[in-house]
């Protein structure tokens, strides 16, 4: 490695607005986020889809994950 060219490289500690604290390497010393893993609705289960229009059932009936209204039809019909 040359010498003089690299940046330094601290211990810093990454704090979030919701009080977690976590320990790193980096080369900025202090850092400080909105989000993290410990409040982020995505890892804490509090996830909220919001369907604007249908669009979920919409998916759901394209891709398959729920039986379509006219597949049910079909399906009851005696032969």
């Amino acid at each position: 490695m040359k010498a003089d060219i690299h940046p330094d490289y601290f211990e810093t500690s990454v704090r979030c607005a919701c009080g977690n604290e976590v320990q790193v390497h980096s080369t900025v010393k202090d850092i400080h986020i909105d989000i993290c893993s410990q409040c982020h609705p995505f890892y804490t289960g509090k996830q909220k889809l919001i369907d604007t229009a249908g669009r979920i059932e919409k998916f759901n009936r394209k891709y398959g994950k729920t039986k379509a209204p006219v597949a049910e039809e079909k399906a009851a019909a005696p032969e």
